[in-house]
Order: C-alpha cells, then sequence, then structure tokens
C-alpha cells in the first residue's frame, strides 16, 4: 500500500474526532447538577442521561465496525460526526429528561461509528513502522479529552447553563468533518459479501443486556430477579453468537482471534486498566466534591495531574516499547497503575490534594504507556482489511471494561460505607451524598458528626476499593509476564489501494 503523504495531517483530525468525543463525557458529569436542578430531574434520571449514551455507544460498536468497513471508514467517520453533533446540538434545547435521555442515546450511536473509524484509517494510511508512533499520538488525544473535559466543563457553567455542556460539541464536530473533507483519505470499503445481520443483531443485544445488568446492578442489587435474568440473558446470547459466528461464511467477528495469546493479553490488559481507571476515578470525583467541598471546577483541575501524565507517556509509549518491548511495557505500565493504586489506598479524610495528586499522576503514567501498545498489538493481530473489525473490539473492550469497573468497584465502595456507618445515622447511611443532604437539615452540631462519620466512612471504604483495584492491576502484570503471547496471528498483506482525498 503507497504512503499517504498527508497522513500525520490526518492523525491530527482523527485525533481532533476523538478529543471531541472523550470531552462530551466529561463534560457532562460537572454539569449534572445544575442539569437536575433545571430540568427537575431525579437520581434514575440523571443516571439514564449517563448511561443512556455508555449503554447504545458499547452495545452498536461491532455492528458500526463492520458498516464502517463496508460504506468506506472515512464515510463512517463522517456520519458519524454528523449524528453526533446533530445530536448534541438537539440534547441542548430539551426541556425534560425524557428528551435529553433519548438524544444522548443518539449521540452515542453516532460515537459508536467514530471510534472504530478513526484507528482503522490510522491502521489503513500508516506503514508498520509508523504505526507505534501514530497509535501513541492517537492515544495521548484521549488524555486531552479527559484533561480539558472536567476544567472546561466547570468553566461554561461558571458563565452559561447546563446546555452549554452540549453547545459545546457542535463547533468542534463542525470544524472536524471540514477537516476531515480536507486531509483525511477516502479509504475503500471492504467487499466481505453479505453483512452478517444475525451476528449484528445477537452481538448488540448481548452486549446490551451485559451493560445494562452491570449498570442497573449497584441500584437494583446483583441478586435481583431482573438483573440476574439479564445476566442470563446475556450469556445465552453471547453462546449464540459464538456458535453463529463458527457456521456462518462471512462472520461479523475473527473468534480465532481469541485463541491468539498475542491479542488476548493485550484485550485483557486494556479491560483491566481500564477497570480499574473508571472505577477509581469515580470514587475520587466524589471525595473531592464532598470530602474536600472542593468545587465542579476545582474538581475538574484534580484530573490535570492524571491526564497530563497519560497524555506524556502515550505520546512517548512508542520509544518505550521500542526499549522495553511490547510485553513488558504493559506490565511496566501495569505496574505503575498498581503504584498508583496503592498510593490512593493510604487515602484519609484530611490527604492533602498534591498527595491525591500523586497517586493519578502515576496511574496516568501506566495507564498512558500502555494504551497504544495493547491498540495495536489488537489491531495487528488481523490483516488491514480487518481493521475495522479489530479497531470496533478494542473499543468494546475499552468500554466493558469502564463500565464493569464503575459497577464492581462503585459496590465495593457502596457495602463497605454502609456497613460502616450502620444504621444508626438514618438516611446518611444509604450514601455520601445523602449523607451530606441529610446533615443540611440538621442542627449544627449534629450535622457535624453526620458528615464526620459519613467522610471517614466512605474515605476508608475508597481505600478498600482502591486496594482490591490494585490486586487486580498486579494480577494482570505478572499475567503479562508469565503468558508469553504467540505470533500465530492471521497476517496478510494490505490490498494495494489507491486513496482519494475527494
Amino acid at each position: 500500500m503507497p504512503e499517504y503523504p498527508r497522513r500525520w495531517a490526518a492523525l491530527a483530525v482523527l485525533s481532533l474526532t476523538l478529543v471531541a468525543v472523550t470531552l462530551d463525557n466529561s463534560v457532562l458529569n460537572t454539569a449534572l447538577p445544575s442539569l437536575a436542578h433545571a430540568l427537575r430531574a431525579g437520581t434514575a434520571d440523571l443516571q439514564w442521561i449517563t448511561d443512556a449514551y455508555t449503554l447504545v455507544f458499547a452495545s452498536a460498536l461491532i455492528l458500526a465496525g463492520s458498516l464502517g468497513a463496508r460504506i468506506g471508514s472515512r464515510n463512517a467517520l463522517l456520519g458519524g460526526l454528523v449524528v453526533f453533533g446533530g445530536g448534541s446540538a438537539i440534547a441542548a434545547l430539551s426541556d425534560s429528561p425524557g428528551q435529553l435521555i433519548a438524544w444522548r442515546a443518539v449521540m452515542g450511536l453516532g460515537a459508536a461509528f467514530v471510534m472504530p473509524a478513526t484507528l482503522a484509517i490510522i491502521t489503513r494510511i500508516f506503514p508498520a513502522h509508523e504505526r507505534p508512533k501514530a497509535f501513541g499520538a492517537w492515544s495521548a488525544a484521549a488524555g486531552i479529552g479527559v484533561l480539558v473535559g472536567p476544567v472546561t466543563g466547570g468553566a461554561l457553567l461558571e458563565h452559561f447553563s447546563w446546555s452549554s455542556a452540549f453547545w459545546i460539541n457542535v463547533p468542534l464536530v463542525a470544524f472536524a468533518i471540514a477537516a476531515v473533507f480536507a486531509v483525511v483519505p477516502a479509504i475503500p470499503a471492504v467487499r466481505g459479501g453479505r453483512l452478517d445481520l444475525l451476528g449484528a443483531l445477537l452481538s448488540t443485544a448481548a452486549v446490551a443486556a451485559l451493560v445494562d445488568a452491570v449498570i442497573q446492578a449497584p441500584a437494583r442489587g446483583w441478586s435481583d430477579a431482573v438483573t440476574l435474568a439479564e445476566f442470563g440473558a446475556a450469556a445465552v446470547l453471547v453462546v449464540a453468537f459464538v456458535l453463529w459466528q463458527r457456521r456462518t461464511s462471512a462472520p461479523l467477528v475473527r473468534l480465532d482471534l481469541f485463541t491468539n495469546r498475542t491479542f488476548a493479553v493485550a484485550a485483557l490488559s486494556l479491560a483491566v486498566v481500564f477497570f480499574v481507571l473508571f472505577g477509581t476515578l469515580f470514587e475520587l470525583s466524589h471525595y473531592l466534591q464532598l470530602v474536600h467541598g472542593y468545587s465542579p471546577l476545582v474538581a475538574g483541575l484534580g484530573a490535570m495531574p492524571f491526564a497530563v501524565a497519560m497524555a506524556a507517556t502515550s505520546a512517548t509509549s512508542a520509544l518505550i516499547s521500542g526499549r522495553l518491548g511490547t510485553r513488558r511495557t504493559l506490565a511496566l505500565g501495569l505496574f505503575l497503575a498498581t503504584a498508583g493504586l496503592l498510593d490512593l489506598a493510604t487515602t484519609g479524610v484530611h490527604t492533602d490534594f498534591w498527595k491525591v495528586a500523586v497517586g493519578t499522576a502515576v496511574i496516568g503514567l501506566g495507564m498512558g504507556m500502555m494504551m497504544a501498545p495493547a491498540s495495536l498489538q489488537i489491531s495487528g493481530s488481523v490483516p488491514p482489511q480487518f481493521a475495522s473489525m479489530a479497531s470496533a473490539l478494542n473499543s468494546v473492550i475499552r468500554e466493558l471494561g469502564g463500565v464493569l469497573g464503575i459497577a464492581v468497584l462503585g459496590t465495593v465502595v457502596s457495602s463497605a460505607y454502609r456497613s460502616s456507618v450502620g444504621a444508626d445515622l438514618g438516611p446518611a447511611g444509604t450514601d455520601l451524598p445523602t449523607a451530606h443532604g441529610f446533615a443540611a437539615t440538621l442542627p449544627a452540631a449534629q450535622a457535624q458528626h453526620v458528615v464526620a462519620v459519613a467522610d471517614q466512612a466512605f474515605t476508608d471504604a475508597m481505600s478498600r476499593g482502591s486496594l482490591i483495584a490494585a490486586g487486580i492491576a498486579l494480577l494482570m502484570a505478572i499475567t503479562v509476564l508469565v503468558v508469553r503471547p504467540n505470533r500465530t496471528a492471521a497476517q496478510a498483506p494490505a490490498p494495494s489501494l489507491e486513496l482519494q482525498t475527494a
């Protein structure tokens, strides 16, 4: 395949689209309190405003990757940006929680086409020796999205309403679309027979059932009948999907990938690091805003050490993996994440911010170091014509890891908090936000006691969650070193493609 001369400019544009998509969720998190007041949204509404995007995004990724390959990755990227930007603009005009939930789902559908397309295009336009640097820059863009999102959200809410969290996407998406037309080449569609509609239906339903079960389990209960039914349905659908993929002549997913240790180790490493990251940072945001009493803007600035460290090591991950090798780089990244989590496990109610920042920065160093090599291993496990499928799997793995991390570690922290507080403080025993709200209705002396007990219980529970996350990361690091990846992934030369810029 001939080298595309404007590939580095194209990479900058593709990274911008990633920033636009990752920026949205982090901005929205800071807008939730003012959004709840303006739309009279309850706790369940706020949860669905956040989760509708995640549920649709994760469920549609595999189908979006397959469709993207068939219509051309650039076409998929442009279509996804239009849907994402249009959904964001209409979401900003919502006047009820139900409307906002629906348009968040539309935004998730658009993002599902954007994410796989960016990785697929990078794989196709960069020669093999340049892909580590390209993937490192792409991963660094994710760190930039995390970095500017909370700060941008806090700054917007200082001057504008909650709708600004959605309006901000419109100019970003418009600029990205124009830039894609200008410098990103048109990737010819892959001819692969008829679309596996049954496989698409089974995979979408399986992921949707699993993600919804995990998201709702902390509220419903892990042993609730609906939760168990969804887990059961997801298991049945996965089995049906696997059986069908083994029978059909044009499978949606190449199942032989999962027998390749190179792919499996990289995929599991990526899932684990997103598991511990999302689960830990979700609880840390409560700690900064409630225990320390920081404003949304200041709490947003609290994400900067993590994001800066992640962006720095993502940008240099090609150099690191070139010297250490991919396997040792993945292990080192996981060891660093473990060290950062162990540091956070020592956090107390009155811990200075700089100490918390050190822990999150070390986690960011580890995550940035391993994201690009792991993604490159996953995408490199298939011939280039299957790049969209591998990119979709990459995104599904990351998303499922993050969703599971928030749900599982969130449940651990919640259970530890309730066990520590007990029934003596009444409503304060439910969760930390409820405890602070309940304390606001009490006389000063009683309020101070309730807040002190609740803050201590939550901080201890968060430390327990960090210890568990550290143990999982450490176990994965050891696994990476012990399990020697093979090199039997199917490799096929890329067909000679003519890239067009119009």
